[in-house]
């Protein structure tokens, strides 16, 4: 048996992890926030960069399911960046074409941020030149809970037949369901694992591993493992005879 390969062009949709704010901030004597402050600058950079390198669909990991576990210090903080980024970054997203959506549990986050989180949505949902998708308080397996229970409530209400239930019906009620599967999954700073991030959609996703600290992940560094996936061979699990 010979497995089947498939020369890859570029991705449509790439996901990152951005990891190693703290430790680029505690390398340099300052305190965890100041990571997270240049790790936003970054985002801004990387967004810019999607359109010459044919990406319509990016999706970053801002703060996970898990990150409540951090000091209270740093919680707060985040959640005071992430409401300058959009009064920020509003404006200039709008401009460039971006469309920008929110995924994870709204629940557990301040109702001004999540005011600010609608109205960012609202003002970018015509935007179609790069779809850019923030998770906050995002896990995956919160997030196929969240969707298997919505499933549950179909079914009890009789308006989803249990047996029609498939993999594509399940995908349906997933915070991701009008996105395509990511093609290519990036984590910085060096970790090799991949933290409840898009779980169910990453069945068949490239991955890239880098050393590189977020907020040292330039639109070349961008660019050159975007070019190194261009080469790889994705076989989607086929084999033939």
């Amino acid at each position: 048996m010979r497995e089947t390969t498939k020369q890859t062009d570029g991705p449509d949709h790439v996901a990152i992890i951005m990891d190693g704010n703290g430790r680029w901030a505690q390398s340099r004597g300052r305190p965890r926030l100041f990571g997270h402050q240049a790790g936003g600058k970054r985002v801004r950079e990387i967004v810019r960069a999607c359109p010459e390198l044919g990406i319509r669909y990016l999706t970053i990991f801002a703060f996970s399911t898990e990150n409540w576990k951090r000091t209270q210090a740093e919680v707060s903080g985040l959640m005071m960046l992430f409401k300058r980024y959009i009064q920020k970054e509003a404006q200039a997203l709008l401009e460039q074409g971006v469309c920008v959506r929110f995924i994870g549990d709204r629940d557990k986050l301040d109702p001004k941020l999540v005011e600010m989180m609608d109205a960012l949505e609202k003002l970018t949902d015509q935007n179609d030149l790069v779809h850019l998708t923030i998770a906050l308080n995002y896990g995956g397996r919160d997030e196929v809970a969240r969707a298997t229970k919505r499933l549950a409530q179909e079914v009890a209400a009789g308006r989803l037949d249990p047996d029609s239930v498939d993999e594509t019906t399940l995908a349906r009620f997933l915070d991701t369901c009008v996105l395509p599967d990511p093609d290519l999954v990036i984590r910085t700073s060096g970790e090799a694992r991949i933290s409840n991030f898009l779980l169910w959609q990453s069945a068949y996703a490239e991955y890239e591993f880098t050393p590189v600290l977020w907020p040292d992940f330039t639109a070349d560094t961008f660019a050159e493992i975007v070019a190194k996936f261009s080469a790889r061979d994705r076989r989607f699990g086929a084999v033939v005879g």
